[in-house]
């Protein structure tokens, strides 16, 4: 906030003697003198509490892009100050090597896929037609076993063969049903546990086959170089045709649309800021001042200063401002919407540190003043206690007035004098 120009300049009548003086004025104690001063009025009006400090400007983001693999670079399709799309091809590395080994992968993929289908529409195997011939012979064992049994029942019921002879076939048969059922189980053993594993080692393979052809396609795919953001190309410290390293940038990109201003500040002004607070970033070349926001206050202490870092976010049309670039940041802290304040030239302080103003009152009189103080911005200060709205404080010349005795300043008086613009005009 500037200070509104509304300060009168006014003639001091002091008993003090001053030159020019005559030697019967000078006798005379009672012989009134004039100095100048000027006085400015109390206002009701917003001030503000401001934190400055020292910047470094940096990019919103920023990506300094790392090939995945070691080649050497076969195009660029940008240069330095390019303005390039989150997404867009920035370079392309040699990938002969590379192209064949995916299309070997592939086609090792595709056979691997084609031996899985098969395997699910395969025949029975070996073992499992020979469990099914084990249960035909099985059943035709069991079958005749009974027939026997049966034709030796009619025997004996005719009287021409003993009990114990249809015992032995009954026994026999038994022995026969047994045989068949462990045949049959056995049959659905192999069935379930041949074509179990014939499937999952299908698909084993049908998998890894899968798996190398995307690791083949993935390495690939890192012979393209593209930009993970939005912005202009700052770095570019390779040219085609040189090795590309997997542990080195071959290409920084940073968007500028949005510039951080990061400030450190101490630990009591830290207190004050709150995230979204109004801010100003101001250049070193005495440019105009950007508008931004305080969007970061660190949680900790930085170890080295035992400061807190705080971060100021401005918009950077036409990319004004540039990483890297010193700078001020002032950042509102506090605001009173309608606060007394008056000029900081106003203002006295003692040695034990109270402060105090010079009034004049409407009949021109100074008086001293004792005031408590708040927020000071931009040569104003705010008074919290001890001046009321309207009131008129002396600027230039206080400090002179200060020394006089209370005595001497109560037989003081002020006369009025036009403004030194005003007087000009004349």
């Amino acid at each position: 906030m500037y200070w509104i120009k509304c300060g009168r300049r006014l003639m001091l009548v002091t008993g003090l003697v001053l030159l020019g003086c005559t030697a019967k004025e000078a006798e005379d104690p009672q012989a009134e003198h004039v100095v100048t001063v000027d006085v400015a009025p109390v206002l009701s009006s917003p001030i503000s509490l401001k934190i400055t400090a020292d910047a470094l400007l940096y990019p919103r983001q920023q990506a300094a892009i790392v090939p995945k693999i070691s080649a050497p670079v076969k195009k660029f399709y940008v240069d330095r100050g390019a303005r390039v799309r989150a997404g867009q091809l920035l370079a392309e590395l040699e990938n002969r090597d590379l192209a064949g080994a995916a299309a070997e992968n592939q086609a090792a993929s595709e056979q691997a896929e084609a031996n899985y289908q098969t395997v699910l529409r395969a025949t029975v195997p070996e073992e499992v037609q020979k469990a099914e011939l084990d249960v035909r012979a099985a059943k035709d064992v069991m079958e005749a076993q009974q027939k026997i049994y049966e034709n030796r029942q009619a025997l004996y019921r005719e009287g021409a063969i003993s009990q114990r002879e249809v015992n032995d076939a009954q026994v026999t048969l038994s022995q026969a049903r047994n045989q068949y059922e462990i045949a049959q189980k056995h049959l659905e053993g192999v069935q379930s546990v041949s074509r179990e594993q014939a499937v999952k080692a299908a698909a084993a393979q049908r998998d890894a086959a899968k798996a190398r052809y995307e690791s083949a396609q993935a390495q690939l795919s890192y012979s393209r170089i593209t930009s993970p953001i939005a912005g202009v190309v700052t770095d570019r410290p390779i040219y085609a045709g040189e090795m590309a390293s997997s542990g080195a940038p071959i290409i920084t990109v940073m968007d500028l649309s949005q510039v951080v201003a990061r400030a450190h500040v101490s630990q009591e002004e830290a207190k004050y800021l709150k995230a979204n607070a109004t801010a100003t970033i101001v250049t070193a070349d005495g440019g105009a001042a950007v508008p931004g926001k305080v969007t970061l206050i660190s949680p900790a202490l930085d170890p080295a200063s035992t400061t807190v870092e705080v971060w100021v976010e401005a918009a950077n049309p036409g990319d004004r401002l540039k990483p890297g670039t010193s700078l001020r940041v002032e950042m509102v802290a506090q605001t009173v919407p309608s606060a007394l304040v008056i000029p900081q030239a106003a203002v006295l302080t003692s040695p034990s540190g109270n402060t105090s103003v010079i009034v004049v009152d409407s009949e021109n009189k100074p008086h001293k003043k004792s005031v408590t103080l708040g927020i000071r911005d931009s040569g104003n200060v705010q008074v919290t206690e001890g001046l009321e709205s309207g009131e008129r404080v002396v600027t230039a010349g206080a400090f002179e007035l200060s020394k006089l005795e209370e005595g001497v300043l109560a037989k003081t008086k002020v006369q009025i004098q036009p403004p030194k613009e005003e007087e000009d005009e004349k």
